[in-house]
């Protein structure tokens, strides 16, 4: 049975503003093969909620660099995990800047059209406009970076709506 844990976003930050600038060892560092964005971003929301997805046809779960669902490193498969995920895990909705809050997620978006990068958002200010959202990252660390020093034609924000996670209910002895 699922039931809902919430998502803990003072917890997600603190890990943000903890790991910027250096490398949790737990975790592999894909920055010479591919870039680390979303890998990091990943390990932000797993802190704010403690549970993964180890569903092999659309998780997101991390065990070591070689068993890992892609959503954990991709940036478009994070994206679809996240607004589609209907099991454990972290799950979130589409949302503009202005709705964005510190847990949450961005994604930017080139003059192609393509999704290349992953942010975290560490803070947020108002008006929730691009020079007033401040984010983490890395691939080019960042911590507590302003989104409007980035350069991209769109973003793509990810609220984060909370988390589940799976319990066995036991019957009990009789």
């Amino acid at each position: 049975m699922l039931i809902e844990i919430g998502y803990d976003r003072r917890a997600a930050v603190a890990y943000a503003l903890n790991w910027a600038f250096a490398r949790n060892p737990r975790f592999y560092d894909f920055e010479d093969i591919g870039g680390d964005c979303t890998n990091y971003v990943s390990q932000c929301l797993y802190a704010g909620c403690d549970v993964m997805n180890y569903s092999q046809n659309n998780g997101w779960f991390y065990i070591n660099s070689d068993e890992r669902a892609p959503s954990w490193t991709g940036v478009n498969f994070l994206r679809d995990f996240l607004l589609t995920n209907r099991g454990t895990g972290v799950y979130g909705e589409e949302a503009p800047l202005s709705e964005l809050r510190r847990g949450d997620a961005i994604q930017l978006i080139n003059s192609s059209g393509r999704f290349y990068h992953t942010v975290f958002v560490s803070a947020v200010f108002s008006p929730a406009v691009p020079q007033n959202i401040f984010v983490c990252a890395h691939s080019v660390d960042a911590r507590n970076r302003r989104l409007s020093t980035y350069n991209y034609a769109d973003t793509f924000g990810i609220h984060i709506v909370g988390a589940r996670k799976e319990i066995v209910l036991r019957e009990a002895p009789t």
